[in-house]
């Protein structure tokens, strides 16, 4: 006998905003929602940043936006205002303090702190152990993500966007408070395609966060020391470390679907939800929290719930690229700046772009490396 009409587990980006959606949908309203989560998610763990023309669904808890950005290559540096779009972040922190404040309102939504130890597909229902219970529902819904089943397939590369940053008040007034720095690749690459991503609150407060696209992580040292290299290179002066953020999204094509089952379907990073060639999550996660809702209200089973488009083929020929020839990337960053406006950028990152603006988009790079890849998984 089913405890609950869904189980969510994981009360992070996509697990909160998949039970808002139900929760604020008067479709759903006799459906009983558990979310798991062993965490209470009172602390501001993690940071996230997306681009959006005008008004959009999280201003009431937008930290910060900007209206310029800033890109620098070997060769090339710019500063571009993006306008109609703006860069906005949101603090992990106050994404949860709203969210959780939300769920509240909801009767028919439960939220509960307890561990996760196992899901289990039966015959014709989903069972969920935790540390302190055993729930049975015909639907579950999981974000926890396990990069075991990543390493056991040959047929998709993976990177990681792996990185590490500080909040940081300097001595001296270095940075521009309307300027996100989106890439910055003039650090030395070291053979993988490595950038520092700024984001500053105020002339002397900003998140410096040392960012690379490749296999392994490293260790710790090496983050923290490029990042003092670089405040050392803006004359930074004295600093004060306020807030310290670390973090590995995976970058790949992978079939998450398959690990889905009849009432099991994961969502999120572990539904191969974060775009493939960049790392960006947040908003392809809001987006696709709303298409699931509204395949469900259309009495889909959820397992038939996708997310591949063409995007995915352009993505996974970048993948093939870095995976084989990292250092590449900054190369590739490079020439999509110098070509081409950031607006067009953004437009095609957020896969709306159409056939022409997409040829011209992949115009840009030196084709070769393309030409191999596509080749490669042609034949």
């Amino acid at each position: 006998m089913p405890n609950f009409d869904y189980i969510i587990i994981g009360a992070g980006a996509s697990g909160l905003l998949l039970a808002d959606t139900l929760g604020n949908d008067a479709f759903f309203a006799k459906k009983s929602i558990l979310i798991l989560d062993k965490d209470l998610k009172n602390t501001n763990d993690r940071t996230w940043c997306f681009w959006e023309k005008g008004n959009g669904d999280f201003d009431a808890i937008t930290y910060k936006t900007w209206r310029h950005i800033f890109f620098a290559g070997k060769q090339l540096r710019q500063t571009t205002a993006i306008h109609p779009y703006r860069y906005k972040m949101v603090r992990g922190i106050d994404f949860y303090k709203h969210y959780q404040s939300k769920l509240k309102q909801y009767p028919n939504i439960i939220v509960r702190h307890e561990e996760v130890l196992s899901v289990a597909q039966k015959s014709d229902f989903a069972t969920v152990h935790t540390t302190s219970s055993v729930y049975h529902t015909p639907q579950v819904f999981t974000s926890i993500f396990d990069y075991k089943n990543l390493k056991k397939n040959s047929q998709y590369p993976i990177l990681q966007q792996h990185f590490l940053g500080w909040v940081v008040k300097t001595e001296k007034p270095i940075f521009n408070p309307d300027e996100a720095t989106f890439m910055d690749f003039s650090i030395p690459q070291k053979g993988n395609t490595r950038f520092m991503y700024l984001l500053p609150f105020a002339a002397n407060q900003a998140l410096v966060e040392y960012t690379l696209f490749s296999e392994t992580p490293l260790e710790r040292q090496e983050y923290e020391n490029a990042i003092k290299t670089y405040l050392t290179t803006k004359d930074s002066g004295a600093y004060e470390i306020l807030e310290t953020e670390t973090g590995s999204i995976p970058m790949t094509c992978y079939n998450f679907h398959q690990h889905n089952s009849a009432n099991i379907v994961h969502i999120g990073i572990a539904g191969g939800w974060a775009k493939a060639s960049t790392g960006y999550t947040f908003m392809k996660t809001n987006q696709n929290v709303k298409k699931l809702a509204h395949h469900l209200k259309k009495g889909r089973k959820a397992i038939d719930f996708k997310t591949k488009n063409r995007f995915w083929f352009y993505d996974l020929l970048l993948l093939d690229i870095l995976y084989k020839h990292n250092h590449l990337g900054r190369s590739i960053f490079e020439s999509l700046f110098k070509m081409h406006k950031p607006q067009l950028v953004f437009k095609f990152l957020d896969e709306k772009t159409n056939l022409f603006e997409e040829i011209k988009i992949m115009s840009a790079p030196s084709p070769l490396p393309f030409i191999k890849a596509l080749l490669a998984r042609i034949f």
